[in-house]
């Protein structure tokens, strides 16, 4: 076996060791191709590759990440701890153009979570998620149902802004889950309402459009979940802000009087 093999055979070794680690024992065979891919590229990919990443395909946000719906086993004793493993995180090649990494903000034991797909312009720049126009609408929507963006925790799938916003693909993903699982075993809501199709189909381990997933309310470790339409869908297409009240209702209904306009 050459050592460059063998370099590559360690590094996919400890990237699935650490997914083990978080409870995860089974994963889709395009995830290991993805895990295959990140292990071989490491931190050698060059920034002519990474220019061309945004040609990826569509089939990246359709991937099933994992098929264990088991509770994460909760490790960590605050959001800093995850916070701090993360580090200046390199795991992917989405470090090569950030500014900064967007790791989550909010209430850190929050019965809502809000679960969106990857950091902006705006967002890059101060390291907060959601503060551009779409953070904004967000706000709104908070407010909606009689809450404040202090009481609900934000986070997105991926914690680096991808090139020209595109959707974040298969190897950022599975990258970054590790630490969105935790960040969510920690907060341990009672809802979480994932903004847009790449957050649902990564906590739901479907291919179903958004479309379709609004219509129910679904479990994920032990918090019930609610897909609707992403704040920057919201922006291009006004008409949809309808829908998106209707599924803010269903969230309300679930909180209890308790966690709503203190």
């Amino acid at each position: 076996m050459s050592e460059r093999s063998s370099q590559v055979i360690d590094q996919l070794r400890a990237h699935l060791e650490y997914y083990l680690e978080m409870g995860i024992d089974r994963v889709h065979s395009r995830v290991k191709a993805g895990a295959v891919r990140l292990a071989v590229t490491g931190r050698t990919r060059s920034k002519s590759e990474s220019s061309n990443s945004g040609k990826g395909s569509k089939d990246s946000r359709q991937t099933i990440l994992f098929t264990d719906s088991r509770p994460v086993p909760n490790q960590d004793s605050s959001l800093e701890d995850v916070r701090h493993d993360l580090g200046d995180c390199e795991r992917c090649k989405l470090c090569q153009g950030r500014t900064h990494i967007v790791f989550g903000s909010g209430n850190p034991q929050a019965a809502l979570a809000f679960v969106g797909e990857g950091p902006g312009a705006d967002e890059d720049r101060e390291g907060l998620p959601f503060i551009g126009r779409a953070g904004q609408l967000l706000t709104k929507m908070i407010e909606a149902i009689q809450l404040r963006r202090d009481q609900v925790y934000i986070c997105n799938v991926v914690k680096c802004r991808p090139p020209q916003n595109r959707t974040p693909e298969e190897d950022e993903i599975v990258a970054c889950l590790p630490f969105l699982l935790r960040q969510l075993a920690v907060v341990q809501p009672k809802v979480i309402c994932c903004l847009g199709v790449t957050a649902a189909q990564t906590l739901l381990q479907v291919k179903t459009p958004i479309s379709q997933l609004r219509a129910t309310v679904h479990t994920f470790q032990g918090a019930q979940v609610i897909a609707t339409y992403h704040p920057a869908y919201l922006l291009r297409n006004p008409s949809a802000k309808r829908k998106v009240w209707e599924d803010l209702k269903k969230i309300r209904s679930i909180l209890s009087p308790d966690h709503l306009g203190n």
